[in-house]
Parts: structure tokens; sequence; C-alpha cells
């Protein structure tokens, strides 16, 4: 999987070229500027936007290793097991460089010390923050650091701070060119008929990547019924998709914005939240 699987999110594929792919494949160009490759980028949007979706593909373009680190494997009950965990799985991915480290939902290993009445879960997030530093310059050189969350106002501002995950990069829901895009893609394998997927598209508004997954999912299923009864492979007719779009809703795009609406709007004092200023004032 490269970039070219990714349908539209071109300003997000430009932000993770020049942040973590670049380094590694002109190593010579960025060290002339005193640049070493690796480090950390927090994506962050609503549910279902594409951000695994992203990280995998950008492992993809470098050809790397690619470590998708899910809670079950960090976190533990016994005192101090989660952070050594923490700590072998960073040390996993140096001695695969290059490596792409992905951390999803990393609000839950992540998230803002003030708020936690444990002692022993401010210490994972101190541990986290001391495997982001490395105990000397080079340690994580070649280890490109992907988190992803929706919820980015919960993870501890101390993750913000150059050297960490310290550009925060939107991942949008699609727009009309990019709902097509996604759409061409996820039918490319399956027998079709002339589609229109623009069309598609106009009737699919704030619909995400998932949304549109289940739409086909939902389309196929329809479609096979009827390819069993015929005894042959029926095509996918833009009718079939646009019968599915009917029957389906966006699942959490006007929540989640609405939620961003409230933090862009009463606790953006950092200006933080900035980049989700025109999206949250749009109609959702």
């Amino acid at each position: 999987m490269t970039f070219a699987d990714v349908a539209g999110m071109e300003t997000v594929k430009e932000a993770l070229r020049i942040k973590l792919l670049l380094p590694l494949q002109q190593p010579e160009l960025y060290a002339a500027y005193g640049k070493r490759a690796g480090g950390g980028v927090l994506l962050y949007g609503p549910p279902g936007a594409g951000k695994t979706h992203l990280a995998r593909a950008a492992a993809g373009e470098l050809g790397a290793a690619f470590v998708n680190v899910g809670l079950s494997d960090i976190l533990d009950m016994y005192v101090g097991s989660s952070e050594r965990n923490l700590h072998a799985t960073f040390d996993l991915a140096r001695r695969n460089r290059p490596c792409v480290l992905f951390f999803d939902e990393v609000d839950a290993l992540a998230g803002r010390r003030s708020d936690m009445r444990h002692a022993q879960t401010r210490q994972l997030v101190n541990q986290f923050l001391s495997e982001l530093d490395g105990v000397d310059q080079s340690a994580n050189e070649g280890v490109l650091v992907l988190a992803a969350t929706n919820v980015p106002w919960y993870v501890d501002a101390a993750f913000r701070r150059p050297g960490r995950l310290d550009q925060p990069v939107f991942v949008p829901p699609p727009d009309a060119a990019a709902r097509a895009a996604i759409l061409r893609i996820l039918c490319r394998d399956k027998p079709l008929a002339e589609m229109d997927f623009d069309a598609v598209a106009r009737v699919t508004e704030h619909f995400v990547g998932a949304d549109l997954k289940g739409l086909v999912d939902r389309a196929v299923e329809a479609k096979l019924q009827q390819s069993i009864s015929a005894g042959r492979p029926i095509p996918l007719s833009t009718q079939d998709l646009l019968a599915a779009a009917q029957t389906l809703r966006p699942t959490a795009v006007r929540e989640w914005m609405a939620t961003a609406r409230n933090y862009v709007l009463h606790a953006n004092d950092s200006g933080a939240w900035d980049e989700l200023m025109p999206w949250v004032k749009g109609k959702w």
C-alpha cells in the first residue's frame, strides 16, 4: 500500500512527505541543514477519515517496516509492566529501522497528566515522552512515529513540544472529489457497468472513508443476491450505489465537528487548533 491507494488528502500526504518521508529518501539534503531522519506526527480528525490507512501508506512509500501498536500491546495491570512494554516496542522499532511506529487511539497512552488520578498512569505518559526523546540525538533516527486520535485535545500538551509529536496534522472528511476517488478505489476490483462516481459523491456529503466502504459493501451484498439468482456475476452500477446511499447516514462527523467547535471557540488560547477554524465554522 502506498499513497496511490489513498484518495484525496493531498495536503496531509505532503505534510507527511516533508516531515517523515523525504528525510529518509534524501538524507544528504536534509543533513546539510542539520535535519535528521525520524520524528513524529500526530494525525487527528473524525473517526473513519483514514488515519490508519495513511499510516500504512506512509510505510509503503518507504518500503519500511510497519509496527501497529495496540493498547493491548502496552497496557498491563502490574506496576511497571506497561512502561517496560512501551520501551520494548520502541526497541523493536530501533532494531528494524527504517520503521514506522504507529500508535492508534494514542490519547489512551498519552492523556493529559492533569486529568489522571493514578501515579502509575502518569508514569506511563512520562515513559512515552522519554522514549520519544531517546537517550541521545540519534537514538530514534530512522524511527518514524505516527500517532492517531479522534480527541487531540485530550493528549498531554508536552507531546506537542518540538522533537516529539510536534506537528499535528488534521485529516479532514473527504470533499466531493475525494469521495469520488475513494469510491473508484473501493470498486476497482469488482465487475462494473459504466459508473458515475461523481453522482454518488454528490449525494454522500459528510461521508468519511469508512462510511463509503460500508456503502459499497451494502451495494455489493444486494448485487450478490441478484447474481446468485441469475447464476452469473452482474456488474455493479451507479444506481446500485445510489440506492445504498439512500439507506445510510454519516456516522460521526457532525458529532465530532460539534465537539471540535467547542474546543476551537472556547478552549484555544494557545492557538493549537486554529487549523480547525475554517472547518468548524462550516455547516454540519
